[in-house]
């Protein structure tokens, strides 16, 4: 049946795409007048205006460069070319809007100039990937140049001969079409993000020259059977509520090449209904990427990301604008354009600006979300509880997912943490300086996957300095986590579980957090990390931390004098320990501050453990890494259980030198019932009793258990306190 459709669609696009009345790829003439008419009464829409024409009017007269490709990412030829189809596509805006042929022609000595040189480039010098690009280091900034000169193409091809048409079409886009379709052809045909800017890159090269063949191949994949090309990449790189696998970084990249080709295809034959697609999926792409950001709009840096990068990026200014002239207004989008303060010149961006002129101070709503992974929704997941609201916001990031294809890390069953717009329990991301060519020209550094990637960087457990898989790529995609259970329906007490039995041969883990608003303002994270195993292993359970020591309950020796590595391979080789302490005692404590509040984790040692202070910088004679804290348990056991609380408390004024409830709340943590079926834990704070229960095995909702003490429940869990169920 999907083959079928697929087939429908190829005929019906063919036979409509072979005659258009240009511009047509991004914007048409009736969105340019209606853009035109509207400039003078939304203040964002004439803003965004005049920095196009700040921008372009005073190169008019210039000679743009386009040289020879010889520098990798961060150097002269990389940003000049990355530069010249931005300032094409804004010049073609700014020629449709205004109706002046300088700009007009501006796009075209540019293009002319690349006409001349791309049918004798060959792989760029600095390449090193398997898939390098011709203009760039890497086929995918390539890809970049395609989509944006395709569609600057279209906006100003009406201004050509037939003649100039000739001489761009053959010379600056057919070699470049015929290497990633052809001699890239395996990677064209990937289900990958880079795969996705390619795609849309063919695809508006072939609707701004009228070619079907670059079309179908973009739409079809090269073979033009639907199983590759773009449409298979909107049915197998997100889960069905809008969860792309490597992260919500990712998202925010490869949206950016869905929505301009989407656009591009609606335009043209608004009969495939594109962005209804598998359930209006880039609408929920959208959403998903969206609430997967922290406060101030910076997204969750999951597997290889920036941590700089937010939702302020072309990216995602782009797609709004388009996907609000499609799906109509949002509220969480308007909030979104409101921080983004400019849109893009279209239709879409106007209508945004009218909607910010009528409607300012909009609020983002980020609410409690569960993201499933996988093409079917049935390859883990990631969850995000969440407690309070604007600044007072608490986001508590649990991820049991799929590795995440070539960016994914070894971190399965990880947690991080934010609170009060601040990341708290932190995970490094990735060790890359985009666009500084001093730093391994601008590309991922060797630390990224010897350090970054790595379990021990993460807030999960290792067992035997070992990170999962091994730390191989290939065979952490064979496996995802599982969900075991989760319930969000009482903001006071949000819980998660995952399971994981794939990550080390012979180890079982199962993981359950909890985000609890204890009575009286205070609120806790409960996690209950337990393994399972045959056999005695060395567990570490690391906490990378944001924030400044302030006290910790046991005494520890330090090595200022003589620092020596955590261990020798698998990251530990980039972990300084700074400080250790054996700890016997039923609790350790440790607090820290990170800008005005205090955060303690409490942590269960039933029988003893060791404790590590670290920070990341060793081996590193480059300062690649930054250097970040970690507190880490170590215990040797068969089938340990961690229990660890972390407490969001107090308030510090460094203005007027005081602080307030500085200390913990919490008194002991006590495992009260611990056998092959289920758990309790009991926890002292402020004076009344916080217990939890959880089963092992039996996870189902309706199953009825007792524990020894006599507690009841219905359900895989229970948590009470001060006597009361919550």
């Amino acid at each position: 049946m999907i083959r079928l459709l697929y087939i429908f669609c190829f005929v019906l696009f063919s036979l409509f795409c072979t005659a258009q009345q240009h511009p047509v790829a991004f914007i048409t003439k009736a969105d340019a007048a209606f853009v035109k008419a509207n400039l003078e009464k939304y203040p964002v829409l004439q803003k965004s205006f005049r920095e196009l024409k700040n921008q372009i009017d005073p190169l008019l007269t210039q000679d743009i460069d386009v040289p020879f490709p010889k520098d990798p990412a961060g150097g002269y030829t990389h940003d000049r070319h990355k530069a010249n189809y931005m300032l094409m596509f804004n010049a073609g805006l700014l020629y449709n809007v205004t109706g002046d042929a300088k700009y007009a022609l501006f796009v075209k000595n540019i293009l002319k100039k690349y006409a001349a040189m791309n049918p004798g480039l060959k792989n760029h010098p600095e390449a090193t990937s398997s898939s390098p690009g011709r203009i760039f280091w890497q086929a995918l900034n390539d890809a970049n140049w395609m989509l944006y000169s395709g569609l600057a193409y279209d906006m100003v091809r009406n201004s050509f001969t037939t003649a100039e048409r000739k001489q761009i079409e053959d010379g600056a886009f057919k070699p470049e079409v015929d290497y990633v379709t052809r001699d890239l052809k395996d990677w064209f045909n990937l289900l990958h993000n880079h795969a996705v800017w390619a795609c849309a890159g063919v695809g508006a090269i072939g609707i701004a020259t009228d070619n079907k063949d670059y079309i179908d191949m973009a739409l079809y994949g090269t073979t033009k059977d639907g199983k590759k090309g773009f449409l298979a990449q909107m049915d197998n790189l997100f889960s069905p509520d809008g969860y792309y696998t490597e992260g919500p970084y990712y998202t925010r990249y490869a949206i950016l090449p869905y929505a301009l080709l989407a656009n591009a295809v609606n335009n043209t034959n608004p009969g495939i209904k594109i962005f209804e697609h598998r359930d209006r999926i880039l609408f929920k792409a959208l959403n998903t990427c969206l609430q997967q950001t922290n406060i101030n709009g910076q997204f969750f840096p999951l597997n290889d990301a920036l941590k700089e990068k937010d939702y302020t990026s072309n990216e995602l200014v782009t797609a709004v604008d388009i996907f609000w002239k499609v799906y109509g207004p949002n509220n969480n989008w308007l909030a979104v354009a409101e921080k983004q303060d400019r849109v893009i010149v279209s239709r879409g961006g106007a209508e945004v600006a009218a909607a910010l002129a009528a409607k300012p101070g909009a609020k983002m709503n980020y609410k409690t979300l569960e993201s499933t992974d996988g093409v079917k929704g049935d390859e883990g997941g990631v969850s995000i509880l969440r407690a309070g609201s604007g600044k007072d916001l608490t986001s508590l990031i649990f991820k049991y997912t799929s590795h995440g294809l070539s960016h994914g890390h070894f971190d399965k069953l990880n947690i991080n943490l934010f609170d009060h717009g601040n990341e708290i329990l932190t995970d490094y991301g990735s060790v890359r300086f985009i666009g500084v060519e001093q730093k391994y020209g601008g590309r991922y550094l060797p630390e990224n996957t010897k350090y970054a990637a790595q379990t021990i960087a993460h807030n999960t457990l290792v067992a035997d300095e070992t990170s999962h898989f091994n730390g191989i790529g290939e065979e952490g995609e064979k496996y995802h986590s599982d969900k075991l259970y989760n319930n969000f329906s009482n903001p006071d007490a949000l819980v998660i579980a995952a399971k994981d039995e794939h990550a080390y041969s012979n180890i079982a883990m199962q993981r359950q957090v909890a985000l609890i608003n204890i009575p009286g303002g205070k609120r806790l994270v409960v996690d209950i990390f337990e393994a399972n195993s045959q056999s005695a292993h060395q567990y570490d359970l690391p906490f990378q931390y944001n924030g400044q020591l302030i006290s910790t309950s046991f005494p520890y020796r330090t090595f200022a004098t003589s620092l020596q590595t955590l261990g020798s391979k698998n990251g530990y080789q980039f972990l300084w320990k700074e400080a250790e302490a054996d700890v016997k005692a039923p609790m350790v404590q440790f607090t820290f501050l990170n800008q005005a509040k205090f955060y303690t984790l409490s942590s269960l040692v039933p029988d003893s453990a060791k404790i590590f202070l670290t920070r990341s910088g060793a081996n590193d004679p480059n300062f690649n890494l930054r250097r970040e804290p970690a507190f880490i348990i170590r215990r040797k056991d068969t089938s340990p259980v961690f229990v660890n609380v972390l407490e969001i408390h107090g308030d510090y004024d460094s203005v007027n030198e005081f602080s307030k409830d500085a200390y913990s709340s919490i008194s002991s943590i006590a495992m009260i019932e611990n056998n092959a079926d289920q758990l309790l834990v009991e926890i002292i704070t402020g004076g009344k009793k916080l217990q939890l229960a959880k089963m092992k095995k039996d996870f189902s909702t309706t199953s009825n258990h007792t524990t020894a003490g006599g507690l009841t429940w219905k359900g895989p869990y229970a948590i009470w306190y001060d006597g009361k169920k919550m």
